[in-house]
């Protein structure tokens, strides 16, 4: 993978907690510093407890790329995605992380921790991490994200 030694975070709550477990050691074993924001048990937890921390330091510049997770994805794209410069996209396949990348520029990947095969999500974050911003015409687009 070319990120090799880069620190990436990553946060879940209980419905994504064994995915991000699954995950991160996958991570670790790549080559990645994986800055864990939790959480630590599939105890029941407020996703946004987690969310927000990791989205904030993406917005802050802190790290340039993060992987989110909960049951469904939904809340946590939806809780990243309320920081600025934060383009937090829910994937539920390959081609949708490689898209999010290439037209989107988005710097959060969203799992859905428990629809989704663990392989499947691994291969999605191969994929996310390893995609450039094609930029051109879609720079104008993602520029526009940002006005409101």
């Amino acid at each position: 993978m070319k990120n090799e030694k880069k620190k990436l975070p990553i946060a879940s709550d209980h419905g994504g907690y064994e995915m991000k477990e699954f995950l991160r050691k996958k991570l670790l074993a790549v080559g990645y510093e994986v800055v864990d924001f939790g959480t630590d048990s599939l105890d029941s937890v407020d996703y946004p407890d987690m969310i927000h921390p990791l989205a904030e330091a993406v917005s802050a510049g802190k790290y340039p790329l993060g992987i989110i997770l909960c049951g469904s994805g939904n809340g946590a794209q939806l809780a990243a995605n309320k920081h600025r410069a934060v383009r937090a996209a829910l994937c539920w396949d390959i081609e949708l992380a490689r898209l999010a990348r290439l037209h989107n520029d988005a710097n959060i990947l969203s799992l859905p921790g428990r629809f989704i095969a663990f392989e499947l999500a691994w291969e999605m974050v191969q994929v996310f991490l390893n995609t450039e911003f094609e930029g051109g015409r879609h720079q104008q687009r993602v520029r526009k994200i940002e006005q409101f």
